[in-house]
């Protein structure tokens, strides 16, 4: 019984040291909350992330549009991952009371319906956040695959 009592103070006592997350750090989290909801088949949660003014694919796709592809995805893999490669976040200078964020990186997506993936794209990502109370919305993204040479 110490022993958790002394965890739990412990714990309580490094959160209430800590600082908040920068801008950097809650766009992953956003990003890895993204991809733990797309995973685990839980389109709602995931679309939750994504702004209703979502424009994707150069304005190609909107938040409903987004939503269909993810429920295509989650329905026809019954297994999907994604590894994000390095995510580089940069905070944007706004005129508006607004925060606002890009982000770059790559993801593998893979999937299939078994342990072991039968297909995978390599993808190359631009995104848009915006801040919305304290959460972060995916408000713009656009991605093309990256084909290695051979």
């Amino acid at each position: 019984m110490r022993i958790i009592i002394g965890a739990t103070l412990a714990v309580l006592l490094l959160a209430g040291c800590s600082e908040e997350l920068s801008v950097e750090q809650q766009v992953i989290a956003t990003l890895e909350n993204m991809e733990q909801s797309a995973e685990e088949g839980k389109h709602l949660d995931f679309i939750g992330y994504v702004a209703d003014e979502f424009s994707g694919q150069s304005g190609v796709m909107n938040r409903r549009d987004f939503h269909r592809l993810m429920l295509f995805q989650m329905n026809d893999n019954r297994r999907l991952q994604a590894q994000f490669f390095p995510i580089h976040v940069q905070e944007k200078d706004t005129d508006q009371d607004s925060i606002q964020a890009s982000a770059q990186f790559k993801i593998l997506i893979t999937g299939g319906g078994g342990l072991l993936p039968e297909h995978g794209q390599l993808f190359q990502v631009e995104t848009e956040w915006i801040r919305d109370g304290s959460d972060w919305l995916l408000s713009k993204a656009d991605w093309e695959p990256v084909y290695l040479a051979q």
